[in-house]
């Protein structure tokens, strides 16, 4: 026993501190009990296959399915429309709706479903996504409070008042303590945020990238300017022939940027895209649309002798192929050359779209311009193939990060399909007439998203998964197991009920709830309400009072923990993107922590009289 607190103590000191991160931390303590004999590897191991932290990996995958295909943008814009600029509209609606939506999804599910919608809003508004992530994070567990499904705690007391033999609580006999837990929530969240949180803002300031946006360079380089689109129709003379063969951009001056590729099923609502550069020997098909730049007198007459479908203009997209800047060093090969001569189409597979020279940009005839160090090249191609021009860092350097750009692109034609997949997840975690376990729902869920395109490739959808929290929960969890097999749980139970029994229902209430919230820090809140559940009703029994209000204290105690990122799951999964540290869960979360147990010790029994 002596041994499991010391390790816990040092560990909370090491969470505090912050110098070592806290998977790590984590990670000590755990090998620490299995050393020590407290815990058997089995036992140390449970965390990493439990359901919790499996869940948590799918729905990192599902939210970063939101985010890649434009779902969290569009909702955050919506959000944004609503807020019209105001912040304290823009915080009250990212409370109630996660406070609405974790009152039928659970808590993590709810996190992972906002938390992708909150980070693409704050980019559009330019502020920190720090400023509303643990209020995110609080809210869903708030919103929990609504209704019995809420939260896992909710039913464990549900399950002890029906084994007592007492009338069973309603759907929403919670309702009336959640409203009051979320109305308290905002009222403390709103200024501690704006204290401890908006600091943030200054450090993510600090570390945004210099480099130019996609569009910022398709700006800067004035490609959207006489860029028209055609689709090549069945009676073309263009099909079947070679981009080669066509020689648009000696005969005629043109440059095919794109020839893309669309697939329609389900009247439209489902699209497939695919790009391609236009290679030398692309064969040309009916249906494609090629995007090209060139005069547009010329284009228009091009376009009528060879029978091509005019379409509406069209922005440049950046699913598959991408472009980026390289600048020529001293010692490049391919200085002093022709661009013609450089080969870089033939040993990259990209094209060149644009020169800046001296501070002017050439756009026409590039194939007959001699290239000199310290000239910026624009190259368009896969992204893959962008990604390996890295590898000749001795002929030039390639500017910015536009392998990361790629990630960042959102692939918005697959949206349909995200929301279909989003959709059938939640109905399968809501309703009980579907016989499949949440972490079943999350899995297929996330694999979906996977096969289905919503992302780039598969290296992009494990890149999604935050690993710090995953470890740091799952490491974590093995110590209720310590605390239990040690007898520290027992103690700490048996002792509030002999030291608070003798001062009355209402003291002995609030104690309820503090030593609910102080074991839920170490130990996951189902298992804590599992725990206190036969305490609280043993403790009313013997003071002789109605339990309703006791057990409405351990599942208030075990679902609202906000002073540990590691004492909830959504706790954890907002830590990283937030870049939250201990102190700060501490800061914010603590003092709503007490703030609600004070408040629910005089409200409870008004709600449920003793």
């Amino acid at each position: 026993m002596l041994i499991t607190l010391i390790v816990l103590s040092i560990t909370v000191c090491m969470f505090v501190i912050g110098r070592i991160r806290s998977d790590i931390v984590a990670l000590c303590a755990l090998v620490t009990l299995m050393l020590c004999g407290i815990l058997t590897p089995t036992e140390a191991l449970s965390g990493f296959s439990s359901p919790v932290v499996i869940m948590m990996i799918g729905l990192f995958v599902v939210g970063g399915a939101i985010l890649q295909t434009g779902l969290a943008k569009v909702a955050s814009h919506n959000i944004l429309q609503l807020s019209k600029g105001n912040d304290l509209k823009l915080f009250l609606l990212v409370m109630l709706t996660t406070s609405f939506i974790g009152a039928f999804v659970s808590n993590t599910g709810t996190v992972a479903l906002m938390m992708p919608i909150i980070v693409s809003m704050a980019a559009q508004s330019g502020t920190s996504p720090s400023r509303l992530l643990m209020p995110l994070a609080f809210a869903s567990s708030l919103g929990g409070m609504l209704t019995l499904i809420g939260t896992p705690p909710n039913l464990v007391i549900q399950e002890a008042i029906i084994e007592a033999g007492y009338k069973p609580l309603s759907f929403f006999s919670f309702s009336p303590v959640g409203v009051i837990c979320i109305a308290i929530g905002i009222l403390v969240l709103l200024p501690l945020s704006k204290i401890f949180l908006v600091k943030k803002k200054k450090e993510d300031g600090n570390k945004k990238s210099n480099s130019k946006s996609l569009d910022q360079l398709v700006n800067e380089y004035n490609l959207q300017s006489h860029l028209q689109t055609y689709r090549i129709s069945a009676n073309s003379p263009l099909e079947g022939k070679t981009v080669a063969e066509l020689d648009l951009q000696n005969r005629l001056g043109f440059s095919i940027l794109e020839i893309r590729n669309e697939h329609s099923n389900t009247g439209g609502i489902i699209r497939n895209v695919k790009q391609n550069v236009a290679n030398a020997t692309t064969v040309l098909q009916t249906g494609d649309i090629l995007y090209i730049t060139g005069d547009d007198a010329k284009l228009s007459d091009y376009a009528k002798k060879n029978k091509l479908e005019t379409l509406d203009k069209a922005s440049i997209d950046f699913y598959d192929i991408g472009i980026a800047e390289i600048v020529l060093m001293p010692n490049s090969q391919i200085s002093d050359s022709l661009l013609k001569d450089s080969a870089l189409r033939e040993q990259y597979n990209i094209n060149v779209l644009g020169i800046r020279h001296d501070g002017d940009y050439i756009l026409t005839n590039l194939a007959e311009r001699k290239l000199y160090a310290g000239d910026v090249l624009l190259v368009q191609g896969s992204w893959a193939n962008i990604d390996k021009l890295d590898n000749a860092k001795n002929d030039w350097v390639v500017l910015g990060r536009p392998y990361e750009q790629a990630g960042s692109v959102t692939l918005n034609y697959k949206a349909p399909i995200a929301t279909i997949i989003l959709i059938i997840m939640v109905c399968m975690m809501v309703f009980d007439f579907i016989p499949i376990q949440p972490v079943t729902a999350i899995i297929l869920a996330g694999l979906l998203m996977v096969l289905t395109g919503c992302f780039r490739n598969v290296e992009a959808a494990y890149k999604t998964i935050n690993w710090e929290s995953i470890v740091l929960i799952a490491a974590m969890m093995p110590m209720s197991v310590a605390l239990e097999k040690t007898g520290v749980s027992a103690i700490i139970s048996r002792s509030l009920v002999e030291s608070l029994g003798s001062m009355g229902p209402t003291v002995l209430l609030a104690g309820m709830y503090f030593a609910t919230s102080l074991l839920t820090m170490f130990i996951s809140n189902t298992a804590t309400a599992v725990l206190m559940a036969p305490i609280a009703m043993t403790a009313a029994t013997q003071v002789g009072v109605s339990p309703y209000a006791f057990l409405f204290a351990v599942t208030l105690g075990a679902s609202m923990c906000f002073a540990s990122p590691f004492s909830t799951p959504p706790n954890a999964l907002v830590m990283r993107a937030g870049q939250y540290e201990f102190m700060d869960y501490i800061k914010v979360g603590l003092p709503l922590q007490v703030i609600i147990g004070i408040v629910m010790t005089f409200v409870l029994p008004l709600l449920f009289p003793f």
